[in-house]
C-alpha cells in the first residue's frame, strides 16, 4: 500500500514511527486499550528530576508522585502524604504518609522509602536538578530528615520559608517523587522508575516511543474530581503510547488521519482543526510569561517616562489576540491567570492610550533615537509577531523602533548579559508569585540577567519568600504589582498559551502546564 502523501514529507525517524503505530491502518492505532499521544520530542531519561526537560516531566510525573503536588491555582497539598504539620517557628515538617500506598512491584511503601528517596536525592552524584534549593546554596538548607516510624517522616530547616513546600512540589524537581530502591541497579546507577503513580512504564524505544500501563493496584489521593496533580486520579486507559514527532505538521496530519489521538498544534492551525468534526480543541493556559523586557540601564531606556511612554503605545489587547491567534487575553501581571493570589489588583494593568504617551516622550526629551527590539523567529513563542506589532506601534506615537531577529541561543545570551534594549522573551512558568518575580527582579550588578533592579521591590519579594500567612502575601504581591506597572521595567503581556487537538474517542483529557494527565483521560464507548 502506499504511503499517505503526509508521510513522505517526513524526516525518516518520524516517518518509521507513524508507520510503525499504523498510520495506513487506522483501526491498528485506534484500540479500545490504547491512546497514542503525540509529543515532539524523546524524552531525556526515565530518571525523576535528573537530566530532564518539561517533555520529560509530562511523562515521567503520571509514573511517579511525590509528598506533595500543586492543585490547578498553584497552591500545594499532600499527595502521598495524608498530612503535613509545621512546628511553631516554621523549621520542622511532619509528613503523616497515607496508608495502602504500593510501588509499581507490589511491594508497600513506608516512610523508610521516602527517606531512602530523598537521601538518594541530596546526593550530589545523583545530579537532582532541585539540589540547590535544599543544601543552602539558594536559601533553604535542610538540616535533618528522619523517618520516626512507618508512616511518618521528618524534615529540619535552618530558616523558615513560604516557599519550601512549593519547591518539593516543582514539576521540574519531580516532585521529590518517591520510589522503590529497586529502581536503581546493585551498582546505584539507574535502572527505571518504580514509583506509585498511576501509570508504570512498560517500554522506551529510544527515539521512537514510550508506553505506560494502567497500574492496576493505584490508590487515589481523595478527591471527587481531577485537580492538576491532586484530586482524583484514576487511570482509565489500559496502555499509552507517547510517540516522537518532532514536527508539527505530522502532528497535525496524524490527528487528521486518526494515527493520533492527542497532540499539541501551533495555534495558526487550532481554528482549522476546530472544525474538524473528529477532533476537538483545548487552550490550557500555564504560568510562562511573553513579555517585552527594559534595559534599565539604557541611555534612553533609563528614564521610566519613556518605558511608560512605550507600554502607553501599546494596544495589548490587539497585540495579543493577533500574536496568539484569539487564544489567550491580556494579563499584565507577574502573577499568572489561575493563580490563588490572582486577585482584583492583579487584574489592573496599561491603558492604550498613545496620546499621552506623545506627551511623556515629549516631557522626557525624546528625540528620536533608536530603540531596538530583539527577537527570535521560534515557531512556538510570539517573539518576533510580538516584535512587529510593537514596532508598528511605537512608532504610531513617534518612537524610532528597529527590530533586530537573532538565533535564540544569541538572544538568550544577550538576555544573560544584559546586552539589549528591549528583549521579546518568553519566561518559563513559575506558579508561587515570589518565584516568578524573582525570575526577572535583582541586583545587576550581581546578576547581569536582572530586568528590575530596585532595593524597595527587592525587599517585598524577600519578605514574601518568608511570610507564610496567604492574607499578607497577598498584600506583597498587590504592591510588587503596584510598583512594576508605575516602574514598567518589563511589560508583562499574557501567559503562555498551548492549543492541544484530541480526537472525539478521547475525553476528559487534560493538559496542565503543558504536561498531559493521563490519569483524566477515558476512551469512549462505541
Amino acid at each position: 500500500m502506499p504511503s499517505s502523501p503526509f508521510i513522505a514529507r517526513l524526516k525518516a525517524p518520524a516517518a518509521l514511527a507513524l508507520l510503525a503505530l499504523g498510520a495506513c491502518s487506522i483501526a491498528q492505532a485506534q484500540t479500545p486499550a490504547q491512546i497514542v499521544v503525540a509529543q515532539p520530542a524523546d524524552i531525556r531519561s526515565t530518571n525523576p528530576g535528573v537530566n530532564r526537560d518539561n517533555t520529560t516531566d509530562g511523562v515521567v510525573l503520571n509514573m511517579v508522585e511525590g509528598l506533595v503536588g500543586y492543585h490547578e491555582n498553584g497552591s500545594v497539598g499532600p499527595l502521598l502524604a495524608k498530612s503535613i504539620t509545621i512546628s511553631p517557628d516554621g523549621l520542622t515538617y511532619t509528613f503523616k504518609l497515607r496508608t495502602g500506598i504500593k510501588f509499581h512491584n507490589g511491594d508497600a511503601m513506608s516512610s523508610a522509602d521516602v527517606l531512602w528517596s530523598w537521601n538518594r536525592y541530596m546526593n550530589p552524584k545523583t545530579d537532582w536538578r532541585c539540589l540547590s534549593d535544599f543544601d543552602g546554596r539558594s536559601g533553604t538548607k535542610v538540616l535533618s530528615a528522619t523517618a520516626p516510624d512507618a508512616q511518618t517522616f521528618v524534615l529540619k530547616i535552618d530558616k523558615p520559608s513560604a516557599i519550601f513546600l512549593n519547591n518539593m512540589a516543582r514539576t521540574d524537581c519531580a516532585m521529590a517523587a518517591v520510589i522503590s530502591k529497586k529502581s536503581v541497579k546493585e551498582d546505584g546507577s539507574w535502572d527505571k522508575p518504580i514509583g506509585t503513580g498511576p501509570y508504570k512504564l512498560e517500554e522506551w524505544k529510544r527515539g521512537e516511543y514510550i508506553t505506560m500501563s494502567a497500574f492496576a493496584d493505584y490508590q487515589s489521593p481523595p478527591g471527587t474530581k481531577p485537580d492538576a496533580y491532586l484530586g482524583l486520579k484514576k487511570p482509565q486507559i489500559p496502555m499509552v503510547k507517547f510517540l516522537v514527532v518532532p514536527d508539527m505538521s505530522t502532528a497535525k496530519a496524524g490527528l487528521q488521519s486518526g494515527a493520533i489521538d492527542a497532540g499539541q498544534i501551533t495555534s495558526s492551525d487550532a481554528k482549522e482543526l476546530k472544525a474538524n468534526r473528529n477532533l476537538s480543541v483545548i487552550i490550557p493556559s500555564e504560568g510562562g510569561k511573553n513579555t517585552l523586557l527594559m534595559q534599565t540601564n539604557d541611555p534612553v531606556l533609563k528614564d521610566e517616562r519613556i518605558r511608560q511612554a512605550i507600554a502607553l503605545s501599546l494596544d495589548m489587547n490587539q497585540i495579543v489576540e493577533a500574536s496568539s491567534e484569539g487564544l489567550a487575553h491580556v494579563n499584565n501581571s507577574a502573577v499568572y491567570d489561575k493563580s490563588l493570589f490572582y486577585s482584583a489588583e492583579q487584574k489592573k494593568g496599561y491603558t492604550y492610550n498613545p496620546t499621552k504617551a506623545k506627551q511623556l516622550l515629549q516631557q522626557a526629551g525624546y528625540r528620536g533615537q533608536p530603540i531596538v527590539i530583539q527577537a527570535n523567529k521560534r515557531a512556538h513563542v510570539p517573539s518576533y509577531s510580538v516584535a512587529v506589532l510593537s514596532q508598528a506601534m511605537m512608532q504610531a506615537v513617534g518612537i524610532n523602533a528597529q527590530i533586530e531577529v537573532l538565533e535564540w541561543a544569541t538572544q538568550l545570551d544577550r538576555y544573560n548579559s544584559g546586552n539589549y534594549q528591549i528583549s521579546s522573551f518568553s519566561y518559563s512558568s513559575r506558579l508561587d508569585p515570589a518565584l516568578s518575580y524573582e525570575q526577572f527582579s535583582g541586583s545587576k550588578a550581581k546578576q547581569s540577567r536582572k530586568v528590575w533592579d530596585d532595593p524597595a521591590a527587592q525587599k517585598l519579594i524577600d519578605q514574601s519568600f518568608v511570610e507564610s500567612d496567604n492574607k499578607k502575601r497577598q498584600a506583597l504581591f498587590d504592591q510588587l504589582h503596584a510598583m512594576m506597572i508605575a516602574k514598567t521595567p518589563l511589560i508583562v503581556l499574557y501567559n503562555i498559551t498551548d492549543a492541544w487537538a484530541i480526537r472525539n474517542r478521547v475525553k476528559g483529557y487534560t493538559v496542565w502546564e503543558s504536561m498531559p494527565l493521563m490519569w483524566s483521560a477515558s476512551i469512549a464507548a462505541k
